[in-house]
């Protein structure tokens, strides 16, 4: 519902979320959320929300492991 989203958009402007592969930051994310949360909500309340495949990136470790990430797009 709408007290998801405004939590939500909150917690990742409180983190200082950087952006995702789409290039939106987080001053971005309002006014978006601001033009579609109706057709959010209601994706989201039919089961139609999709999220987009996380993008998987390997980082080398000094000790010669690697750190697995999953980056929201």
């Amino acid at each position: 519902d709408r007290n998801n989203l405004n939590q939500a958009y909150l917690r990742v402007k409180r983190n200082k979320g950087a952006a995702g592969i789409d290039d939106m930051t987080v001053n971005d994310l309002l006014p978006y959320l601001r033009e579609n949360k109706m057709e959010l909500i209601a994706s989201l309340r039919e089961g139609k929300y999709k999220p987009a495949p996380v993008k998987r990136v390997e980082i080398p470790k000094p000790n010669g492991g690697v750190r697995r990430l999953g980056i929201p797009t």
